[in-house]
C-alpha cells in the first residue's frame, strides 16, 4: 500500500533531523544494503536491540529482484513492528527516472549516480541530472546524495590487493566537492578518501587528513560508500570529523553466504527453508551490530 504525501513528508522531515543530530551528537547512522527478506529482518533487531537508527538500502538490481513498491511496504512494516527508527534509500541509483520512481514511492534517501552507470559521462551531464533529482525530491522533502566521479571497486569478495596508487585518482578534493556541492544542491556528499566498494584481503586504510579538508570545504553531510573490511576506529575518527554516514553491505553478503553455507553442509536432508535461516540472519544482525557500535549510533534512535 503507498503512503500519502502528507506520511511521505513527515518521514522525510524525520529523516533530515536524524541528519541533524548525526552532526550535533557525533554518531553516524549505518545504511546497510539488504537483498532479502532475511537481511532486512536481521537489520531491524540489531536496530531494536541498540536503540539504533538506521538505513536500510537497496541498490538498481536488488529493486529489480525485489521491487521498489514491496521494499517500501516491507521496511515500513517491519518499522512498525519492531518500534524502530528506520528509513529507506536507493543506493547507486543509475538514472534520473529511477531516482524519481523512488521519490514518489516515499524512500527518504535518494542516491543518484550518474558516473556508476556511466563513467563516461561528462561533468557537465553528472551535474545538470543530480540537479533535477534534487528540484524534484524539493516535493517530498527527500534527502539527495552524490559524487562528481566513479567510485572505485564492486560489493563483493575480491582475492587481489588495493591499489592505492590508482584509487587515488578518484579521490576526492576539497575544491571540487565544494563546487559540486554548490553546482547541485546535493544533501549528501558521498566523499572517496580511500574508502572503495567490497571486501578485500586487507584493510582498508582512510585519508583522514583529506577527509578533514573535504569536511571544512562544504556545509552539507558527507557519506562514505565502501565501508566494509575498514578498521573499526577509522570509522570513529570519521565521525570526529564529521561523516554522517556509512555504508555497509559486502561485510553482510559475507557471512549471509559463509553461514548458509554451514547451515547447507549440516543439514543436508532439510528442505524447509525457513527452518535454516534463523542462524543466518542472526550472523548477519552480529555483523549490523558491530557496526552500529563502531559508529556511535547506539542509543541514538527517536521513535
Amino acid at each position: 500500500m503507498g503512503l500519502t504525501i502528507k506520511q511521505i513528508r513527515r518521514n522525510t522531515t524525520r529523516a533530515r533531523h536524524l541528519m541533524q543530530r548525526t552532526r550535533t551528537q557525533k554518531f553516524a547512522v549505518g545504511a546497510f544494503n539488504i537483498d532479502n527478506q532475511e537481511t532486512l529482518i536481521a537489520v531491524a533487531r540489531a536496530a531494536q536491540k541498540l536503540q539504533s537508527p538506521v538505513l536500510v538500502e537497496v541498490s538498481d538490481g536488488e529493486v529489480k529482484a525485489m521491487g521498489l513498491e514491496n521494499v517500501r511496504d516491507l521496511v515500513d512494516n517491519y518499522k512498525e513492528e519492531y518500534g524502530i527508527e528506520m528509513f529507506l534509500n536507493l543506493d547507486h541509483s543509475p538514472t534520473v527516472e529511477a531516482s524519481k520512481r523512488a521519490i514518489d514511492a516515499g524512500y527518504e534517501f535518494i542516491h543518484i549516480d550518474i558516473s556508476q552507470a556511466n563513467r563516461d559521462a561528462s561533468d557537465e551531464e553528472i551535474i545538470a541530472k543530480t540537479r533535477e533529482v534534487v528540484e524534484y525530491a524539493k516535493f517530498t522533502g527527500a534527502l539527495v546524495e552524490s559524487e562528481p566521479h566513479y567510485f572505485a571497486g564492486s560489493s563483493n569478495v575480491h582475492t587481489e590487493a588495493i591499489d592505492y596508487e590508482e584509487i587515488k585518482k578518484t579521490f576526492s578534493t576539497p575544491d571540487g566537492a565544494r563546487e559540486f556541492v554548490e553546482a547541485t544542491g546535493i544533501d549528501t556528499f558521498a566523499a572517496a578518501v580511500g574508502n572503495l566498494h567490497g571486501k578485500y584481503p586487507v584493510p582498508k586504510e582512510l585519508d583522514l587528513a583529506l577527509l578533514q579538508q573535504v569536511r571544512d570545504a562544504i556545509h552539507c553531510q558527507i557519506s562514505l560508500h565502501g565501508g566494509s573490511g575498514t578498521p573499526a576506529f577509522y570509522f570513529e575518527e570519521a565521525i570526529k570529523i564529521g561523516v554522517s554516514k556509512v555504508n555497509i553491505n559486502s561485510d553482510m553478503r559475507y557471512v549471509f553466504r559463509k553461514t548458509l553455507e554451514k547451515v547447507l553442509a549440516e543439514n543436508p536432508d532439510e528442505y524447509a527453508v525457513i527452518k535454516l535461516m534463523p542462524e543466518v540472519y542472526e550472523a548477519v544482525q552480529a555483523v549490523v551490530e558491530e557496526k552500529i557500535h563502531s559508529f556511535g549510533s547506539a542509543g541514538k534512535a527517536v521513535v
